[in-house]
């Protein structure tokens, strides 16, 4: 899988799970997923974000402090997978 298809496999997974109704092609990949300054996601969301990573991909977050850096955009999501995973981009 590549690194474009990753991505777009991250935002797939944030609509669908998180039932958002912005639109795949509105989301940039380094776009803040809280706050109001980039998708407004909140802490219910947070936890269900991780379960969505967990199921989708395999890769668990273990805390608070590693979900804060991990789930700050699709990027920063997709650096965390091929992390955890011991892929790297192509």
């Amino acid at each position: 899988m590549s690194s474009e298809d990753l991505k777009e496999q991250i935002k797939d997974m944030l609509i669908t799970n998180l039932m958002l109704r912005t639109p795949k092609e509105e989301i940039a990949n380094d776009m803040p997923l809280f706050g109001p300054d980039g998708l407004g996601l909140d802490s219910i969301d947070a936890l269900q974000l991780v379960v969505s990573i967990e199921k989708t991909f395999g890769v668990g977050v273990p805390n608070s402090d590693v979900a804060r850096v991990a789930l700050a955009s699709v990027n920063t999501i997709h650096d965390y997978i091929l992390e955890q995973t011991g892929r790297s981009a192509a």
